[in-house]
């Protein structure tokens, strides 16, 4: 019997342009389509939602193989480092 992995990957971000909760939702929104198309993750805002210019993003993959697991979520996390209009404040990954 095959064993399901799941990595999961944390991401930290301060919006300094963000004005409003409608801004930040706004912006949030594009980029967890684009990283959940892009990457085939599911992807969540977890933490800072009442703080206008804070979130923090979960990134979870589920797979066969922890290896690959770790390997797609921390692509998902790169690709939001580099395209977000923002700063990275924090990122950590964990293997369940």
């Amino acid at each position: 019997m095959s064993r399901a992995r799941v990595a999961v990957g944390t991401v930290e971000l301060h919006l300094p342009g963000v004005d409003s909760l409608k801004g930040k939702r706004h912006v949030l929104k594009g980029l967890k389509e684009r990283v959940r198309q892009r990457f085939e993750v599911s992807v969540a805002e977890v933490d800072h939602q009442d703080a206008w210019q804070r979130a923090t993003l979960a990134v979870a993959c589920v797979s066969e193989d922890s290896r690959h697991a770790n390997e797609v979520v921390s692509k998902a996390l790169a690709f939001i480092e580099s395209t977000v209009d923002g700063h990275v404040i924090d990122v950590q990954t964990e293997i369940l």
